[in-house]
């Protein structure tokens, strides 16, 4: 039998429920070629053999190829329309219990921006954020919420000083905001999709996604959001058939379900 990069693909996906197919090939084999040659380890069956008995391996392998390069308020000029747009637009269309997700969450810089942004608008008791992504390790690091420097650096100065305590050289996220999100491991293309979002948050993700995948996941986000609701993704994204899926674009980065 050869052991090559497809027969990888299938053990990972037997193993994690990660498919490998609905990556850039080039790029996601780079990756975990440069991971095995690290450990010095001969061949892909060898590593699946490592994968499938050593837990450290398995978990670093996981962490390695789920990509986890977050900060919070990331652009900032994007979460500054929000704050003075889209926020208000919704609360005054669903009211101030609006249902939101975060989805492909990392290690929570993105759920804990929308708590600390919704909270100029609605009382911290009436905000809940679904946060999800596929990698148990970061949703682990996005509970314990503590942060470097560079991941807060564009958070607001009044939002840094009230939801945020300097600890040595790090930054935890204060309680209040860390009990306004809910996480959960899920698999964008794989698992099921909740309903009846007012707004979902996918950012700087699916740029490592197939052209295949994307729509997939674009025409999945729009069935889940409510009539009016609002899709906001990342800088580096666009959805070049918004129009075909059914979306309305409200600017570059905002898509509306009419």
């Amino acid at each position: 039998m050869a052991y090559d990069y497809e027969y990888f693909k299938k053990e990972v996906l037997a193993l994690t429920a990660i498919d490998l197919n609905c990556y850039k090939e080039k790029q996601m084999k780079r990756r975990i070629d440069t991971l095995i040659a690290k450990h010095k380890i001969e061949g892909y069956d060898k590593y699946v053999q490592g994968l499938k008995t050593e837990k450290p391996l398995f978990d670093e392998f996981v962490n390695y190829i789920t990509i986890n390069v977050s900060e919070f308020y990331r652009n900032p000029e994007q979460w500054k329309l929000m704050d003075q747009q889209v926020i208000p637009e919704l609360v005054g269309k669903f009211g101030k219990n609006l249902k939101i997700w975060s989805a492909a969450c990392s290690t929570g810089d993105e759920p804990y921006s929308l708590v600390m942004a919704l909270s100029r608008h609605i009382p911290l008791s009436n905000i809940k954020i679904y946060a999800t992504d596929l990698d148990k390790q970061v949703i682990a690091k996005a509970k314990v919420g503590v942060y470097a420097e560079k991941s807060v650096a564009a958070v607001p100065d009044d939002l840094k000083s009230k939801y945020f305590t300097k600890v040595g050289p790090s930054y935890k996220i204060a309680d209040e905001v860390k009990a306004r999100v809910e996480f959960k491991e899920h698999n964008l293309l794989k698992d099921t999709y909740p309903t009846d979002y007012h707004m979902i948050v996918c950012r700087n993700v699916l740029i490592y996604f197939t052209e295949e995948a994307k729509d997939e996941v674009f025409r999945k986000f729009y069935k889940s959001l409510a009539k009016g609701g609002v899709l906001f993704i990342g800088s580096t994204e666009q959805i070049i058939n918004y129009k075909e899926i059914g979306y309305e674009r409200k600017n570059s980065f905002f898509y509306q379900k009419p």
